[in-house]
C-alpha cells in the first residue's frame, strides 16, 4: 500500500526512523478500515501525519460517518476484527472525530523527550 510506505519514509525523514515500522503498520490499518468500511463508491480517502514537539499524529479521513469504528475481541476462527487492536497496542492514544460528512479516525504517538509510546 502506498501510504504506509509514504508514511514510514516521511517519519523517517521527519527524523524518527525508530517510528517508522509502527507507524506504517498503522497506517496501513487506518487505511485499510477505511477502504473496507467506509469507501462509498467514487470518494476516496485521505490520509495526513502531522507532527508536533510533542506528537506524531496520524488521521484517516473517509466519507462514510454512520461507521464508526470500536475495537473488539475476535474469535479465534476470525480474519477480521484485530486491527483496532493492534493500533490501540502500538499508539498513545487514538480515537475517532466526526466531520459533516463522513469521519477522521486519528491516532497519536507521543514524541517528547522522554516519552514513549505504549506497547
Amino acid at each position: 500500500m502506498r501510504a504506509r510506505q509514504r508514511a514510514a519514509r516521511l517519519v523517517a525523514e521527519w527524523g524518527l526512523p525508530d517510528l517508522a515500522d509502527d507507524v506504517a503498520l498503522v497506517v496501513s490499518e487506518l487505511a485499510s478500515n477505511a477502504v473496507l468500511h467506509g469507501a462509498l463508491r467514487g470518494r476516496l480517502f485521505r490520509v495526513q501525519l502531522t507532527l508536533t514537539e510533542a506528537v506524531l499524529r496520524i488521521a484517516v479521513s473517509d466519507p462514510k460517518g454512520e461507521r464508526l469504528p470500536r475495537t473488539r475481541q475476535p474469535g479465534p476462527d476470525d480474519k477480521f476484527g484485530r486491527g483496532l487492536l493492534i493500533v490501540d497496542a502500538l499508539v498513545a492514544r487514538w480515537g475517532v472525530r466526526e466531520r459533516t460528512i463522513g469521519k477522521d479516525v486519528w491516532a497519536e504517538f507521543d514524541v517528547a523527550r522522554g516519552a514513549r509510546p505504549r506497547g
